[in-house]
């Protein structure tokens, strides 16, 4: 123990917990067992389908990918997708990455490079290195945040790996402060972000199985605003107490939305009438219908808004009501209208 607490010594990332920090780690660990037997359930293999279909379409739309749950959906069952070849191969890529989840090492930097050279490949030259060049993170505003000079990344995520591993701390406080420190660092041209938070489910795959299958990614999708407010509050103080909260916060929503939600509805969220074999139209479908008979210029986020639903969703129910000859798109996205066909 006296060595283990030596090494951990040599480098701490700088975080404080606050109060609320704490009960939520509490509170998570507590409910983590209900989500555990939520996954043993008779639908538990498609709902951790639905979920892995989430997390890649997730993580790529924060990076601007504009796939659908429903088209990645299809990538994964091997449907041919018509889309821009770059968007496609993101998402290959993601499941080949996803594919290895089990066999991914989240102490383990060579593992880490792996996965980036899964992730990135056919994307960026040097998929599954290190930078070698200087990289800034941008907005609308000019400069965010200078990452700290390539000469200096294989040292700083050696020290991060090694106080992954060694620290004291809680694992859901560490895949925390790793993943915050992870983006500060910004090790890669290329994917850190989907690079962030695939790690940090892995490293809480480690304290807990059942976070393999929960699809935290979707509750940053949701919240991407906060998620880049949460860094950036975390970046002025000089430490990642801001983002500890946020995630932990999102976690803790997660496990409380997903312990005990019933899949009342295939994947393709179609309702069979085994009755005469027909398929019906779910509640979310019947209300787009009503709304685009009502404003056929109706936009996703409006339709999302009105239901009371993500975007996500009214995304996928409308491209299963296009698939069926339901609903049919005319013109662009910014000028188009919606026309029901039947």
């Amino acid at each position: 123990m006296a060595n283990k607490q030596k090494e951990y010594q040599g480098y701490k990332p700088p975080f404080t917990l606050s109060a609320r920090a704490v009960g939520l780690v509490a509170d998570i660990a507590a409910q983590m067992e209900r989500f555990a037997i939520r996954m043993e359930q008779d639908d538990a293999l498609r709902l951790r389908k639905v979920n892995r279909i989430k997390t890649i379409h997730s993580s790529l739309a924060i990076e601007g990918n504009h796939l659908l749950e429903s088209e990645v959906a299809d990538i994964i069952d091997g449907k041919t997708v018509v889309a821009p070849v770059r968007e496609i191969q993101e998402v290959k890529n993601a499941i080949r990455v996803y594919d290895e989840f089990e066999k991914l090492d989240p102490f383990s930097m060579d593992d880490l490079l792996r996965a980036h050279g899964l992730m990135m490949s056919a994307l960026t030259d040097d998929a599954g290195h290190f930078r070698k060049g200087g990289v800034g993170v941008y907005s609308e505003n000019g400069l965010v945040h200078m990452a700290p000079p390539a000469e200096r990344v294989y040292g700083l995520m050696s020290d991060l790996f090694g106080w992954l591993k060694n620290a004291d701390d809680h694992l859901l406080v560490r895949s925390c402060v790793f993943h915050y420190e992870f983006e500060f660092i910004h090790p890669f041209i290329d994917g850190n972000g989907r690079m962030g938070r695939l790690w940090q489910s892995l490293i809480l795959s480690r304290w807990h199985p059942a976070f393999a299958h929960l699809p935290v990614e979707n509750m940053v999708y949701s919240n991407q605003q906060a998620y880049y407010d949460a860094i950036a509050q975390s970046t002025k103080q000089g430490e990642c107490g801001p983002f500890i909260d946020f995630m932990l916060e999102e976690i803790h929503k997660s496990v409380l939305q997903h312990k005990g939600e019933p899949l009342d509805a295939p994947v393709n969220d179609t309702v069979s009438d085994t009755a005469n074999g027909t398929v019906k139209t779910t509640p979310t479908q019947e209300g787009i219908i009503d709304l685009v008979r009502k404003n056929p210029l109706s936009t996703y986020d409006e339709l999302a808004a009105q239901l009371g639903v993500g975007r996500a969703t009214i995304a996928r129910n409308i491209a299963i009501l296009k698939d069926r000859g339901v609903l049919e798109r005319i013109g662009e996205d910014k000028n188009g209208y919606w026309k029901l066909k039947k």
